[in-house]
């Protein structure tokens, strides 16, 4: 085998590898829940924004589901925002499998996971920021 050969070869081996080392949003369902207090684009801004957090950092996760969890939980979370040097606060649950790997290792390895919260704040309408998550 030449050298250009082995190149492509270990360079298609390390992208395989970092494709599977990342969390899996591929397939996720977005459940639309109604609000009187955020947008459509607002919550999926938010959705967006932790879409992107597991991509990135939940390597070995699967999310399933993910929707606004109501505007009374959100409201009932407001002391995030105020803690946080905001002044909006909106909450996202989820559904979300782990396989074999256990995640980073704080979670149950093979075990799927509902009802887990994110917690996001802002301020002024600017970009949500993830302070929190878990049940």
């Amino acid at each position: 085998m030449n050298m250009k050969k082995i190149a492509i070869l270990l360079i298609c081996i390390l992208i395989t590898i970092g494709i599977s080392a990342c969390g899996n949003v591929s397939n996720v369902k977005i459940k639309e829940v109604k609000s009187e207090i955020y947008s459509k684009h607002d919550i999926d801004m938010a959705i967006n924004s932790i879409k992107k957090e597991f991509r990135l950092y939940w390597h070995g996760c699967t999310l399933k589901e993910i929707y606004y969890a109501g505007d009374s939980v959100s409201k009932d979370a407001q002391d995030w925002a105020d803690r946080n040097n905001a002044d909006e606060v909106i909450v996202l649950q989820s559904s979300f499998d782990v396989n074999a790997s256990g995640g980073d290792g704080s979670l149950e390895p093979n075990t799927a996971y509902d009802d887990w919260m994110w917690i996001l704040v802002r301020t002024h309408g600017g970009q949500w920021k993830h302070v929190d998550h878990g049940y």
